[in-house]
């Protein structure tokens, strides 16, 4: 433990020196955040009873916001750390050392997720709050609910993406599966647009057959109480199964990689 916590100590300090791009990233978050807001709102503000799937103006307003704070916290694009170095074969280190890699990975990515937490989530949420004004929660338990929701987000995004990552053992060039990352993640997480803009029987699909959803539309939907409690609680339980689904699936996809490992030169 101590190690691991060691590991998410030196994630952390390593994404807090970059504090220009932690400035820009959180700009482009909170000009990005505004885009979709009005976009949102001019659809609510077409039905006759000013909702658009469900969702109210306030709502709809901390549905945005606090996915553009959420999509950085769970990097769910832009991490290409382990494919790199099996590229280069650095890969074989990370063998040697006394943490099996996916939990050496794992913890630094926490570490990351901690500083993105005060980097990048507190600053478009913040912006959200003075422009539009956000939900407050009704019941007293949404707000823990939300916090496990985004922590289990976490686990999940980080295993989708070490699996992808992982490709390479085979691949090398991971360009395709990183592409096919971006497009199904962004569209099928309710990045774009809420999933319940969609059929029901194909958000129904999506929720329980993929794990896309419960990387942003879950914590959000949590927060903004969506749904009544009890399916609250089974979206909540559905992302801790996928999570533990996923890290299996990664300790799997690590071992036969082991067997299938090559270093290139020799």
């Amino acid at each position: 433990m101590r190690i691991c916590a060691s590991l998410a100590a030196a994630g952390f300090r390593r994404y807090s020196t970059y504090r220009q791009a932690t400035i820009a990233g959180a700009a482009t978050n909170i000009t990005f955040g505004l885009l979709r807001t009005y976009v949102l709102l001019a659809v609510a503000g077409g039905t006759a009873a000013g909702l658009a799937a469900g969702y109210d103006r306030a709502q709809l307003t901390t549905y945005v916001w606090v996915q553009q704070g959420l999509m950085v916290v769970t990097l769910i694009w832009g991490w290409f750390d382990l494919g790199d170095r099996i590229r280069s074969g650095d890969v074989v280190i990370d063998l040697l050392r006394p943490v099996p890699p996916v939990l050496a990975y794992f913890a630094a990515d926490v570490g990351r997720a901690g500083y993105a937490v005060l980097g990048r989530f507190v600053p478009p949420v913040l912006v959200g709050a003075l422009v539009f004004g956000l939900y407050r929660p009704a019941r007293w338990y949404t707000v823990p609910l939300f916090v496990l929701s985004a922590a289990l987000a976490l686990v999940i995004c980080f295993a989708g993406r070490y699996m992808v990552n992982a490709t390479a053992f085979w691949l090398l060039d991971t360009r395709g599966i990183d592409f096919a990352w971006v497009l199904a993640s962004g569209m099928l997480s309710g990045l774009y647009f809420p999933l319940r803009f969609l059929p029901e029987w194909f958000t129904l699909t999506v929720w329980i057959g993929t794990p896309f959803p419960s990387i942003l539309q879950a914590p959000a939907d949590v927060l903004v109480e969506r749904v009544a409690p009890g399916p609250t609680l089974l979206i909540v339980a559905g992302q801790a199964a996928w999570a533990a689904v996923m890290m299996v699936a990664c300790v799997v996809v690590q071992h036969r990689a082991e067997r299938r490992l090559v270093v290139q030169g020799g």
